[in-house]
C-alpha cells in the first residue's frame, strides 16, 4: 500500500459540528461550487457516497465504510482499476478547536505510482485545505 498522509490542518469549529457535516455527504452537496470544476465534475452525492469524474482517471464512487462519532471517516473507493482508502482523521484541541488529518491508502503498483503521486499528493494537500475553510455551524 503506497501512502499519503496531508498536513495537520486546523478547523475553528467543534469536533462534533465538524463530525456531522463530514460523515453525511449529502452535507457536502451545499459547498459544491467551492470545488474545483476543471478537475472534478459531475459529483453526486448520497447518505453513504460521493460519486464523481476525474481526468484521466474517468467514474470514481467512494463508499463510507466506517464512522466514529466526532473522530473518523472511513472512505473506500469503487470503479477504479485498484482500492483506495480516504481516512478523515479529527481531533479536538479545544471547543472550537478542530485538528483534521487526510490519509489516503492505495494499492499502486510502482508503475503507476509514478504516475500518480504529484497529483495524489496535490489533491489531498487541496482537500483538507478546502474542508477547513467549510461553514460547519451553518450546514
Amino acid at each position: 500500500m503506497t501512502e499519503f498522509v496531508s498536513e495537520v490542518k486546523t478547523i475553528l469549529h467543534s469536533d462534533a459540528d465538524v463530525y456531522r457535516v463530514l460523515s453525511d455527504p449529502r452535507n457536502l452537496q451545499k459547498v459544491k461550487g467551492e470545488l474545483p470544476e476543471d478537475q472534478i465534475r459531475d459529483l453526486t452525492f448520497d447518505e453513504d457516497s460521493i460519486s464523481f469524474r476525474v481526468d484521466p482517471i474517468g467514474a470514481v464512487r467512494f463508499l463510507v465504510i466506517e464512522r466514529e462519532p466526532d473522530k473518523l471517516v472511513k472512505l473506500q473507493s469503487e470503479k477504479l482499476p485498484f482500492d483506495v482508502f480516504l481516512w478523515i482523521q479529527l481531533v479536538a484541541k479545544g471547543e472550537k478547536d478542530t485538528r483534521l488529518r487526510l490519509t489516503l491508502r492505495a494499492e499502486l503498483n510502482s508503475f503507476i505510482r509514478g504516475m500518480v503521486e504529484k497529483p495524489m499528493r496535490e489533491m489531498l494537500e487541496k482537500m483538507s485545505e478546502a474542508l477547513t475553510r467549510l461553514p460547519y455551524d451553518r450546514l
